[in-house]
């Protein structure tokens, strides 16, 4: 036995499916905006940069290109110094910081360009002002130390860490968490129609048969 199906009653079909569809995905962008508006934690990220050239001496009246080179190489090593216990342990004190040195060293991140003397030292923490405060600690105190540890003095604070005056997080990334959300309950709930389409025509031929 055939059934024929109007064009009005394919319509609302589709209409009812729609409505589910569209549904589903404004729920699942709300939930995401719930939950990065009242749930997850703002970050701030704080930074600092750092300049390492070597001061000319008596001794040298050019400026050799080698000194460049060697002053770029001795960032890698300056990264692992920065982030050591020599260097956060006196940071922890300075600031009395509820952190251990594994803790903060987390937060902790230090960045340079290719071929460039300079370095960015950057710290994350839901304070922004604590996040500027251990940056700038972080910088000074590895200004200091490094003439002792490395028996050298060619580090200079080139820009210290500024809040600004409307700090704003940088996570989570709110827009595109409801975004992502939006993309993620569209998909689902096309896969969960589709599916119940399926379900509904297997259903059928067995009655069928």
């Amino acid at each position: 036995m055939e059934e024929t199906i109007s064009l009005q009653e394919l319509f609302g079909v589709i209409k009812k499916r729609l409505i589910m569809i569209l549904s589903i995905t404004v729920l699942a962008a709300v939930v995401a905006g719930a939950i990065s508006y009242l749930f997850l934690t703002p970050i701030y990220q704080s930074s600092t940069q750092l300049l390492v050239n070597q001061k000319e001496t008596k001794d040298s009246s050019i400026y050799q290109n080698n000194q460049v080179q060697t002053n770029v190489q001795l960032i890698n090593t300056y990264n692992v110094i920065i982030k050591s216990p020599a260097i956060l342990d006196e940071v922890i004190n300075q600031l009395n910081l509820d952190y251990t040195v594994a803790e903060l060293t987390k937060n902790v991140t230090v960045a340079s360009e290719a071929n460039s003397q300079v370095f960015t030292v950057s710290v994350q923490d839901p304070d922004p002002e604590l996040a500027q405060a251990i940056v700038n600690t972080i910088a000074n105190v590895f200004k200091a130390k490094i003439k002792t540890i490395m028996s050298v003095d060619n580090v200079t604070v080139l820009a210290k860490a500024d809040l600004g005056e409307k700090p704003s997080p940088i996570k989570p990334n709110k827009k595109l968490n409801i975004a992502i959300g939006f993309v993620v309950g569209f998909w689902n709930s096309c896969t969960l129609e589709t599916l119940r389409d399926s379900l509904n025509c297997i259903l059928l031929i067995s009655n069928n048969l």
